[in-house]
């Protein structure tokens, strides 16, 4: 979306004369598009130390903080704010102003993300839809999604994460969102919480957010997320993927199965009417993800069996249940982008189910998990050992056995891997072990 000078300076506080019209926000002066507003956010890195390479890429104009003012390169229009961060949130509020269609926000302890791709997917056959990148979820990324959204966009889909209490409600303030989805809550990121009623708190903020002639959909399989029902006077909209489905359930799905390359199919039962469902996303605990969307779209007036089929083409973001073959036809399923108890749970079920007589799984370390953080390793262990899966654990005793240092340790201890050998890598996304898949699919552990 570009930025009209005027919209620039009312949100940010700040004179943008000579700015013209800039195209989109970039926070990242790799990833900058030619005529993009370079805002330098203080964060692992300040990004003030990249200006010179943000016009070097191209950046149609500056947003930097008034400290940094008098050193800055003047061979671009430069807004000098306080804050560059409290700035940019100013600009995201000022770009939802401008989006007249629904607003899709999306939350919860584990699958976010899929539902996010999956209800963009379904969303694109009928209305111009923009989503959130990849998980930009916070602070940084609702405002950027907001403000990159073309003039054309018809309806957007924002994914929330949550630090703390209060995070979602702030991240609402900004987009203001018109449908909110929840879909779990669950052991991830605790330690900032206290537990999971403060995880459940914190998700039922964007339930809260909702004006009365929106709609909060709600996972009835999760007892606290199907309590939010009763903080909206939005429409409520509950989805099941147990079986039997939960009774209050809207959307449920009846006979789901997994093909061999862990692919499911369901048949949706639900008020816009009943169709087959095949997903290209990944794993059994998929078919909630899939509801949600399902019912996002069709809330917004998406032809049932058109959204259906987009589902059968969504793929999801990176790693995640990405499932590959190894030179020798081993399966590698790559879910390496982050991990939780529950998230861990479902993998190692997901492993579990395919077919061949070897499966292991080389396991990172859970973050952000604190005082339980003990138990729930232990608990990720036992419940791999009860379905015959070997672990190996990478740099972390926290399994209770002996952990490999490294990726090539690992890849050692795998040993050769053939077609009836099934290994899956997770961890939280520090461990980067997205790496390790990469080097057993190139060959290496074949």
């Amino acid at each position: 979306m570009a930025l009209p000078a005027d919209t620039l300076s009312a949100a940010s506080g700040a004179d943008a004369e000579g700015s013209g019209g800039l195209g989109g926000i970039s926070i990242d002066s790799r990833r900058l598009v030619p005529g993009d507003l370079f805002v330098a956010i203080k964060a692992d890195r300040d990004g003030h130390d990249y200006i010179s390479s943000a016009i070097r890429a191209g950046a149609g104009g500056l947003l930097i903080e008034e400290s940094w003012l008098a050193t800055a390169e003047e061979a671009v229009p430069i807004v000098a704010v306080p804050d560059t961060a409290g700035a940019l949130l100013a600009v995201g509020v000022a770009a939802r102003d401008r989006l007249a269609g629904p607003i899709i926000g999306i939350t919860g302890s584990v699958g976010k993300t899929s539902t996010k791709d999956m209800a963009a997917a379904a969303l694109a056959t009928t209305l111009k839809t923009c989503a959130s990148e990849r998980s930009f979820n916070n602070e940084l990324g609702v405002p950027l999604t907001l403000a990159n959204a073309p003039e054309s966009t018809e309806v957007a889909v924002v994914e929330m994460g949550s630090r703390g209490r209060g995070h979602i409600a702030k991240l609402c303030r900004v987009a203001r969102p018109t449908i909110g989805v929840v879909t779990s809550v669950a052991m991830a990121h605790t330690e900032a919480f206290g537990g999971l009623d403060g995880v459940a708190v914190a998700k039922a903020e964007l339930v809260e957010a909702l004006p009365r002639e929106g709609a909060a959909v709600l996972n009835a399989d999760d007892a606290r997320v199907a309590a939010m029902s009763r903080l909206t006077q939005a429409d409520v909209l509950m989805y099941s993927a147990a079986n039997p489905p939960a009774a209050k359930a809207d959307f449920v799905a009846e006979s789901a199965a997994l093909d061999e390359d862990l692919r499911p199919s369901f048949v949706l039962r639900s008020p816009w009417g009943s169709a087959p469902v095949r997903l290209e996303a990944r794993g059994a605990h998929q078919v909630g993800n899939a509801l949600a969307a399902l019912a996002v779209a069709l809330r917004c007036g998406v032809d049932l069996e058109v959204a259906s089929a987009a589902l059968a083409q969504a793929s999801p973001s990176p790693w995640r249940m990405e499932v590959s073959r190894t030179p020798g036809g081993a399966v590698v399923v790559n879910d390496a982008y982050n991990a939780n108890p529950a998230s861990m749970a479902a993998a190692l079920r997901a492993l579990a189910s395919l077919p061949g007589s070897r499966k292991l799984a080389v396991l990172g370390r859970m973050a952000e998990l604190g005082s339980s953080s003990e138990s729930e390793h232990k608990a990720v262990a036992g419940l791999a050992a009860g379905l015959g899966i070997e672990v190996i654990a990478l740099g972390t005793d926290a399994y209770d056995m002996e952990p490999v240092a490294s990726i090539d340790d690992a890849i050692k201890r795998l040993g050769a891997l053939g077609p009836d050998d099934a290994v899956l890598v997770k961890a939280s996304r520090v461990a980067g072990l997205e790496r390790l898949a990469a080097r057993l699919l190139d060959g290496g552990g074949s």
